[in-house]
C-alpha cells in the first residue's frame, strides 16, 4: 500500500502544478485551447468536413441543416468544409510568417545593437521599410508575382522584419551595457560567444509576446489580402477569399460570411489572448505600467 501510495504522488504533484498553472495564467490557457482546437480539426479536415471543392448549384445559398452545417455558398459548396480547410491557410500563414518575421528581424537587431558602426547603416534602413504601410508593400509584392501561399508569405513576413529588429536592437543595447558583458570582452571571448550566451537569452521573452502579434497581425493582413483579390488564388478556400466571394450574398444568406468571419474573429482573439497572457507572465512590470 505504501507502495501504492508512493507511485501516486508523482501524478497528484503534476495534477496541482497544472491546476496553479490553469489558475494563474486563465488567458493563456484560454489562447493555447482554442488554437489547439482549430488546428486539429484543420488536420483532420479531410475526415470530418469532406471536399470543399465539391459544387451543387442545385444546393447553392441553403441555410445550415444536418446535411450542410454552416450552409452552403453561392456556388453549392459547404461553408463548413470550406472553413474548415481556411483554417489550414489562416494557421500555416500566420506562424510561417512569424517565425520568418523573428529570425531576420533577429538577425538584423543583434547585428545593429551589437556592433555599434553597423547600428547607423542598419536601422535607416529599417525606417524607411517602416515607413511604408505593411498592406501596400504586400499589394505591391503580391501584385509583381503570381498568387499564392508562399508569396503571401513572404510579401507578409518583410513588413514585420523592422518591428522585430528593432526590438531586439533595444534589448541588445540595454544588455551589452552590463557589466557581465564588459568582462565577458575583456576576458577575450569571441564576439559570437558572448552574443550566443549573454545576450541571446534575454531576446528570448519580448521575441515570443512580439511573435503572437505577429500571428494575428499575419492572419488578418493575409484575410484582407484575399479579400482584395491579390492573396491566395480564388479557387483555394480561405477565409478572405470566402468573405469576399459571398459580399454580395449577405442580406440574402448571412451565413456566408457569418461562418468564416467567425472563425477569423475567434481565432485572432486566441492568439491576442496568448500574447496579453505572456506579456503579463513574463513582464509583470510591463503588466504593472498597462
Amino acid at each position: 500500500m505504501a507502495l501504492i501510495a508512493e507511485s501516486s504522488r508523482p501524478a497528484q504533484e503534476k495534477r496541482g502544478v497544472l491546476r496553479v498553472f490553469v489558475r494563474r495564467n486563465p488567458m493563456i490557457v484560454l489562447g493555447i485551447a482554442v488554437l489547439i482546437v482549430v488546428a486539429l480539426i484543420s488536420i483532420l479536415a479531410p475526415i470530418i468536413a469532406g471536399d470543399p471543392m465539391v459544387m451543387a448549384p442545385s444546393h447553392r445559398l441553403k441555410g445550415p441543416s444536418a446535411e450542410h452545417w454552416f450552409g452552403t455558398d453561392d456556388l453549392g459548396r459547404d461553408i463548413f468544409a470550406r472553413t474548415i480547410y481556411g483554417a489550414r491557410v489562416s494557421l500555416v500563414v500566420g506562424f510561417s510568417v512569424a517565425v520568418l518575421a523573428i529570425v531576420f528581424g533577429l538577425a538584423i537587431g543583434l547585428a545593429a545593437g551589437y556592433y555599434r558602426w553597423l547600428d547607423g547603416f542598419i536601422m535607416r534602413i529599417m525606417d524607411g521599410a517602416m515607413a511604408v504601410p505593411s498592406i501596400l508593400l504586400a499589394l505591391a509584392l503580391v501584385s509583381l508575382n503570381k498568387g499564392g501561399v508562399g508569396i503571401v508569405v513572404i510579401a507578409i513576413a518583410i513588413p514585420q522584419v523592422p518591428s522585430v529588429a528593432r526590438l531586439v536592437r533595444s534589448v541588445v543595447l540595454s544588455t551589452r551595457s552590463q557589466d557581465f558583458v564588459d568582462a565577458a570582452v575583456v576576458s577575450g571571448s569571441r564576439d559570437l560567444k558572448i552574443i550566443r550566451r549573454h545576450i541571446l537569452p534575454s531576446t528570448v521573452a519580448p521575441l515570443i509576446v512580439l511573435g503572437t502579434g505577429a500571428i494575428a497581425s499575419a492572419i488578418l493582413t493575409e484575410a484582407a489580402l484575399s479579400f482584395l483579390g491579390t492573396g491566395v488564388p480564388p479557387e483555394i478556400p480561405t477565409w478572405g477569399n470566402m468573405i469576399a466571394s459571398s459580399r454580395l450574398f449577405l442580406a440574402r444568406a448571412p451565413w456566408t460570411i457569418f461562418f468564416p468571419g467567425a472563425f477569423l474573429t475567434l481565432v485572432i482573439l486566441a492568439v491576442n489572448l496568448l500574447g496579453d497572457g505572456l506579456r503579463d507572465r513574463l513582464d509583470p512590470r510591463l503588466a504593472r505600467r498597462m
